[in-house]
Parts: C-alpha cells; sequence; structure tokens
C-alpha cells in the first residue's frame, strides 16, 4: 500500500530471513525500513512546557500531510496565558486539554471550548486577542462555587499549516 492515508503502524512478528548474504542484507534493509516506519508512525508521547513538539499525528484535511503539535502551559492562576502564536498562524486545534488540584491535592478536569460558565466548574477557550500581533490567549472562565485553584496545566494540540 502506497497511500499514506490506509498506512496502519503495524510490524509483523516473524519472518524469513535468506541464508545468502546478498538476500540476507536486502532483507535485513527492508525489516530496518519497516521497523522505522511503524516506529515514526505513533503519537509522541513528549509533553514539553512551553513550547511546542511534534506530537506524532498526520493530518490530510488538504491532501497534503500537516503534522500535528503539542504543547503544555502550567498555571497557578486563572489569569490569561499567552499561548506564544496567533490562531491564524495554525491550521486548526484538534484536542485542548487540562487539569487542576486545589491545596487539598485534590484533582478536577478543565473543560475546554466553552465561554459559558458552568456552576463548580473552570473552562477554557482559545481566545483571539486583537491587541496583540504576536500571540493570542488561553482564556479562563470561572463558573463560580469551583474549587481552589493551586496548580494546574492544560494542553493544547493542533495541526501545523501546511
Amino acid at each position: 500500500m502506497n497511500n499514506p492515508i490506509n498506512q496502519i503502524a503495524f510490524l509483523r512478528t516473524s519472518r524469513e530471513f535468506p541464508e545468502e548474504l546478498k538476500e540476507l542484507t536486502v532483507e535485513i534493509n527492508k525489516a530496518y525500513v519497516d521497523t522505522a516506519n511503524v516506529v515514526n508512525n505513533r503519537i509522541i508521547s513528549i509533553f514539553p512546557v512551553n513550547r511546542p513538539a511534534r506530537d506524532g499525528e498526520n493530518w490530510f484535511f488538504t491532501n497534503q500531510r500537516q503534522e500535528g503539535l503539542r504543547q503544555v502551559y502550567q498555571f497557578t492562576t486563572t489569569v490569561d496565558i499567552p499561548l506564544g502564536f496567533k490562531l491564524s498562524s495554525i491550521s486548526e486545534p484538534t484536542r485542548c486539554w487540562g487539569q487542576y488540584r486545589d491545596e487539598a491535592t485534590n484533582a478536577y478536569g478543565i473543560i475546554w471550548g466553552t465561554s459559558v460558565t458552568i456552576a463548580g466548574q473552570i473552562s477554557f477557550f482559545l481566545f483571539v486577542d486583537i491587541t496583540s500581533t504576536t500571540t493570542d490567549l488561553i482564556r479562563f472562565v470561572l463558573g463560580g462555587g469551583q474549587p481552589a485553584l493551586e496548580k494546574g496545566f492544560v494542553v493544547i494540540e493542533w495541526i501545523s499549516q501546511v
């Protein structure tokens, strides 16, 4: 299958290696390429704070591969956090999620994608800051009655521009 959209990360568990050296060399080279392709076609478990990194995802909205990127933002207050880029410089946000802890070290999830208050919850959305030419913001929405915030993090994932 030569279509990159239909490839899957599968590595066969057995392989017959020929005894003749030239054929063995060819087969080992194929095995290495297969292994490298499968390893490289996975979601990467790296979550860097305050700088983007590849997340291993590939998107094909434009019939051209677009890479997924991710960045982690830590916080101790619900003051706006600069994204470090303009939303207009990326193709699309894909996933945004996070959590926070209260002073008793209980953990709570943070809801992405609403500017409407939800009682007892902290939510956030990506805010286009028209006063800045360099960065947009993560803006928190406090629903009232939510637990006191001690610390937390938000993960933003997006599709790169072509």
